[in-house]
Parts: C-alpha cells; structure tokens; sequence
C-alpha cells in the first residue's frame, strides 16, 4: 500500500519532528496563522508580552516573570503550530514516496492507431491530451490514458500497493491505466486523457500533501465558536479590570494577557487542523485517496449508500460457475470438452472455463498440440471450439450450438437453461462431433465476502442499494446473493441521478460508489462519491474518493474514519473547554487574593504563590496540546453506538478528564517552579 510504501517507520521518527519542527515555525507567519483565529490571537498576546518583558528588563521591573510569560506563551503558539507540521508531514512523507514512481519515461507515440509498427519517441511529460501512444511489455505506461486497443497484464502495485496484476482491456470498464505502472505482458494502445502535472499521480501527490484541503462545514462552524468564545473571554477580561480597580490595584497587563489565554479553547485550536489532515491521512492508508475534505466529513453521517453492480458488488466479467451435463453425460466429460474448446479463447469467459476445469474438476491442461485447430468465435456463428483428434468440439449461445446439432436436445437440457437465465445466469453449450453434452453455467460472479460486508453496514445504520441495468429478474438474483437492502433495475444514468437527487431532498446522505463512466453523473452528484481504481478516468474525475483496492466495501472504513473525526473533534473540543473551568481555580485567586483575601479558599491546589499559580497555569497551557497531539493524529476510537451513548462516553472521559488533569498537572508544575525558584 502506499502508506506502507511511503510511511517507514514510525510517524513520529527523528527525521519527520525535525522538519515538522522546522515547519512549525514558518507557520508562525502571521499571515498564514491568522486562519486559526485563537492561535493568530495567542501569537498577538505573546508579541505583547514580549514587548512588556523587553521594556521590564530595561526598566527593570518583572522582567524574569514576564519574560517566562513571553516564553511560554510562545511556546503555546508554536506547540500548535506544530500539530500540524506533524499531520502534514505523514502526508508529505508519503507524498515523496509517491514521486519515486516517476522516473524519465519515453512514450512510443503513433500517429497511426492502426499501426503498430510506425511511432515516434517522446518524452513522457511532452505529451498531450489525445496522444496514442503504445505500451508493450515491460514498458512503463507514461500518461494516465484509455486503452483503445488490445489487452495486457498490468502491475499496478506501485500505486495500489497489491502484487496481483490485473488486466486492462479497451471497452467496458476496465480500459483506464495510471501513468507510473507496468505492463507485464501482451501491448495495449493508450489515448492519453491527462494533461502534463494533472495526471492521477500529480492529483495524488498534492492531495496527500494537504495543498488543496479545504475546512470542511463542521470545521468552520467549529471555527466560528471558538472565535465567539475568545470573544466572549476578552470582554470578560477586560471588565476584570474596572473590577479589579474599583477594589483595588489592578492587575498586570501579562498577568491579564496570562489569564486570557488560559480561557480561550487553545487546546482545540491548536489541534483543529492537525484532526482534519489526519483523518485524510488515515484515509490514504486504508488505500483511498480523498479529494475532499469535506467528503471525509460527510461520510461520517452518510445513511444511503448505492452501489453499481458490475464490477462494484460483482466482478464484471461473466466466469464459469458450473458444468451442467445432459443424462448421460458426466460432469467431468463435460468439464474436458469445455477446457479443450477454450484452451485458445482469451476472453475473461474463456479463461473463467479453464480456471474451473483445472480447479474444480483437477483436469490437467493439455500441452499444445500442432494439429489441434482452434475456431473462433464469430458474431455469425456465435460459437467457437477446436478440431483436435477426429474430435469436433463446440460452445456458444445456447439456439447456435442447437442449430449445429440438428436440435435434439433431451428433456433435461431446456430446463437447465431456463434455470440457468432465471438466476440472472448466461447459459453455454458444449457439443461434440455434432451430440449435445450440455451447458455451461455463467454468471457474474458477487465479490467473496461482501454479504458480509454489507451487514456491517447495515449494524451502522447505513442503507445500500444496489444499481444496474440487468432485467429485474436477474437483478433480484444478485441482489440477494449480494445482500443489499433494496435494488433498482433497468436503470440509466438519469434514474440513478434522481434516486440521489430525491434522497437528497429527503434529508439524507447519500454515497455512491461506481467504475463506469454511465456511473460519473450519479458519483458527481452524490455527498461521497468513491470511485474504484480499476474503473475508467470518467468516474475518477467525477468521484471526490478513490478506492485503489477497488473493494466497492471500503465505504465501511471511509465512513469509519469520517465518524472518527467527528467524534475525536467532539472529544477534544469537550476536554479543551473542561480545562477552563479548574483554569479558574488556578489564576483568579491568584489575582485577587491580595485586595480579596477571602479568594484564598478558592485556592484549593494550594499552589505556592500567586506568580506561581499563573505561570504553571500557562505551562499547563502549552505542554497539554503537545500531550494531545498522538491523539489528534490517532483519533478517538471509533464503536457503532448512538449518538446519545457517544455523547455521555464523551462527557465522562474527556469532559471528566478535562476537568481533572489541569489539578494535576498545574499542582505538579507549580512544585517544579517553586523548587527552581522560578516564580
């Protein structure tokens, strides 16, 4: 996988802190800190203190306690700032990872698509949209493209990270390539579909880099209470002083700036961001590259999800599931005539026969023999087979090969058949030397395990429909095998659009996860759109998630991930505002026991002094968002509970340990800074 590929070692090795470290503070750019509104006012505060400390020490007044004030409150803004170097570095690491893929690649460019022999030799990164270009084995395919012509073996581990190749074949949809990956075998024509810097690689780089996330709905709504919040504390520390006047000497300006700082959500704001790029990190690891944050967000509440059928909830490719014989006829004899008469047949039902043969039945596969004649499958015949021996095999459409055999056919036979195309099947005959030996069961086969899946699924409230636009006979075959909760038969891109479009408008999530380029319209429209790797550059492009295992379940681990980020915002957003509230015990009466000697009982810490009491406070401050950030990165753990059972799980933990680690943590710093001497 790429994260495995990219990511060695730990997140949190030597190499990774120290750029992140570096990062951390050319991200204290006031410019770009002012899109965090309680860190760009921390680092406003700080600049204050610093000033008043610099005019103390050459007046000399306070300058030790005002410049360790200065200090710390630096230390806040840079601590936060390096929560997100941290979760961008991961990114950037597997970023890198990413560009040692490409390597100086020389495109075999045709100016003739029906000609093979004739190319020119280009660049990989000159080339342009339209370009045909031929990929033959052990070449590098150089562009991101369609196949127009022929079929080939293609690893595409380097991208996926899976070490089985797989087939790319023009029509259908299995015809996009990624530029980067390697042809195995056979050739193939490519028509280049990407513009240099904007193939699915570059897209890649610069998605898991972080350069174009966007703060999601809840991000900015989030955003906006916090702003509100250190509002709310300013005022309120500004009326402190009328207060403090009226019964007394007014506090300090640091002293103020000190107590401000420890009210306002710092905690949350510094780790806001950092939750959000880990939750697109943690995407890329389970293989899925996500092109929206927002998607990320929103399949966190995602209820409906549809899903194409072919080549999503089943292979796409008609396999051989079962030898059906006439009386008379054994399986295996059927089976040997089946593997004999697609020995030569390489299209993905030819090879499904002789993977059953040899499999299921263990026939041996024959060596080749020169006198063995294959025929192929024509549109006019409808069958194929081969002449080997004084023996005449056949298999095709089941009224062709009828019509070869004179049309006897035992009782048996047409019952078959009919079962066979009521399960949603394809039936195939075999004949040999002009007697009918039976048929050929295909299907398209449901993906191992996704029942399963889908049941998970539906444990997390979530709906699937399976799409397609099989007869609603075949498709309620497949829907029941597959285990989705409804279908829809018969559709065309425009039903499935408006399935959306109206569960939209009911008020639900909707995700769509499709490969074909008739899926584009619905994956475009849909909240969370995922798009399997092995589909075509349509529905890549339209799709806001791909999936480059291409598991059309990996919308379990997508919706996962996204109710982790909403649950550890909510859980760290709790703790951040928990944390204020033994803040107060700490620094009021540190500020007012001198003119309101009766604050002492609210000192229950008992912390040595009041100068003591306000600068632990403010270590506290800053080392607790450093304590978060593993957590930020890992995210809260994720159970499929109701939102009530979160909530109180939420409160109890976080809300409870909010209110309990400052208590702790100050008491214990205001030990160290005593004993130091420092306050």
């Amino acid at each position: 996988m790429i994260a495995k590929s990219a990511t060695t070692g730990s997140a949190f090795d030597a190499s990774l802190l120290i750029r992140a470290l570096r990062d951390a503070v050319v991200k204290l750019n006031p410019a770009k800190l002012v899109r965090n509104p309680v860190i760009f006012v921390t680092e406003v505060v700080a600049t204050v203190v610093t000033f008043i400390a610099i005019r103390d020490g050459l007046s000399g007044e306070a300058f030790a306690f005002n410049a360790q004030l200065a200090v710390w409150l630096w230390f806040t803004v840079l601590f936060a700032t390096f929560a997100e170097a941290v979760a961008e570095g991961r990114g950037r690491a597997q970023a890198d990872a990413l560009r040692k893929l490409r390597s100086d690649v020389t495109a075999k460019v045709m100016p003739l698509a029906d000609n093979r022999t004739l190319f020119s030799r280009k660049p990989a990164e000159d080339l342009e949209m339209g370009d045909i270009v031929l990929v033959e084995a052990g070449d590098i395919i150089p562009a991101d493209g369609e196949v127009i012509e022929g079929v080939a073996s293609v690893n595409e581990s380097a991208v996926t990270g899976e070490s089985a190749p797989v087939i790319r074949e023009s029509g259908g949809d299995r015809s996009a390539v990624t530029g980067g990956t390697l042809v195995l075998s056979d050739w193939i024509v490519v028509k280049v579909t990407a513009k240099p810097g904007d193939t699915f690689l570059d897209r890649m780089i610069a998605l898991v880099e972080g350069a174009k996330r966007q703060k999601t709905p809840n991000e900015i709504a989030l955003d906006v209470l916090l702003a509100g919040m250190t509002l709310i504390f300013l005022i309120a520390v500004v009326t402190l002083v009328g207060l403090a006047s009226w019964g007394g000497q007014p506090p300090s300006v640091p002293v103020l700036i000190a107590l401000f700082v420890t009210l306002i959500p710092t905690t949350i704001g510094g780790l806001l961001s950092a939750i959000g790029i880990a939750g697109m990190d943690r995407l890329v690891r389970f293989n899925v590259i996500a092109t929206s944050g927002r998607a990320v967000e929103a399949a966190g509440d995602v209820d409906t999800l549809l899903l194409d059928k072919t080549g999503t909830i089943t292979f796409g490719n008609r396999m051989a599931d079962a030898f059906v014989p006439v009386p008379g006829v054994s399986e295996a004899a059927l089976a040997q005539a089946a593997l004999l008469s697609s020995l030569a047949d390489e299209t993905p039902e030819g090879r499904s026969i002789v993977d059953l043969a040899t499999g299921r039945y263990g026939l041996a596969r024959p060596a080749a023999d020169p006198a063995a004649v294959f025929v192929p499958f024509t549109a006019q015949t409808r069958m194929s087979g081969v002449d080997l021996g004084g023996r005449t095999i056949r298999k095709g459409a089941v009224d062709s090969v009828l019509k070869d055999v004179g049309g006897a056919a035992p009782a048996e036979f047409p019952a078959a058949v009919e079962r066979i195309a009521r399960t949603g099947g394809t039936p195939l005959a075999v004949s040999e030397n002009g007697r009918l030996l039976g048929v050929i069961h295909l299907k398209d086969v449901v993906k191992p395990g996704i029942k399963e899946r889908f049941a998970a699924l539906r444990a997390m409230g979530i709906r699937t429909v399976m799409v397609t636009g099989d007869n609603r006979v075949t498709a309620a075959a497949i829907a029941a095998e597959a285990g989705v909760d409804d279908f829809i038969a018969e559709a065309t891109p425009q039903d499935k659009l408006d399935y959306i479009r109206k569960a939209q408008e009911g008020g639900r999530l909707v995700a769509m996860c499709g490969d074909g380029t008739n899926d584009a319209p619905a994956l475009a429209q849909a909240d969370v759109g995922v798009a399997l790797q092995t589909g075509t550059q349509a529905a890549r492009d339209a799709a806001n998630m791909v999936d480059l295992d291409s598991n059309p379940t990996k919308l379990i681990e997508v919706v996962e991930i996204g109710k982790q980020m909403l649950i550890t915002r909510g859980a760290l957003t709790t703790f951040s505002i928990a944390n204020d509230v033994a803040k107060y015990f700490a620094i009021l009466p540190a500020l007012f026991v001198a003119s309101h000697p009766q604050l002492g009982s609210l000192n229950v810490m008992r912390l040595s002094t009041p100068e003591s009491a306000i600068l632990s406070a403010v270590i506290f401050n800053a080392l607790v968002i450093v304590v978060l950030i593993p957590l930020a990165l890992k995210g809260v753990r994720y159970r499929a509970d109701g939102a009530a059972a979160i909530l109180g799980r939420n409160l109890a933990i976080y809300g409870l340990g909010g209110l309990i680690a400052p208590f702790v943590g100050i008491k214990l710093i205001d030990l160290i800074v005593s004993t130091l001497g420092w306050a």
